[in-house]
């Protein structure tokens, strides 16, 4: 999608200095992944208290059968 927007100066000079890209649009395009990344992550924190885990389960154990491979 080709779009003209007015971008703040010292902001994109800064994002720059963030990640190693050479474009305005691969900066845009990055800057644009991350924010739907953190808020997937956020939709997954939404998460939280709502899984319930088995009266079973042994955390303790997994994790000692996982040390001795």
């Amino acid at each position: 999608m080709r779009t003209n927007i007015v971008l703040n100066d010292q902001l994109v000079k800064e994002a720059f200095s963030y990640v190693p890209v050479k474009t305005k649009r691969e900066l845009i395009e990055t800057a644009l992944r991350e924010l739907v990344q953190n808020h997937r992550r956020l939709n997954l924190l939404d998460l939280a208290g709502q899984l319930k885990i088995r009266d079973d389960y042994d955390y303790k154990n997994m994790r000692s059968r996982d040390a001795g491979q």
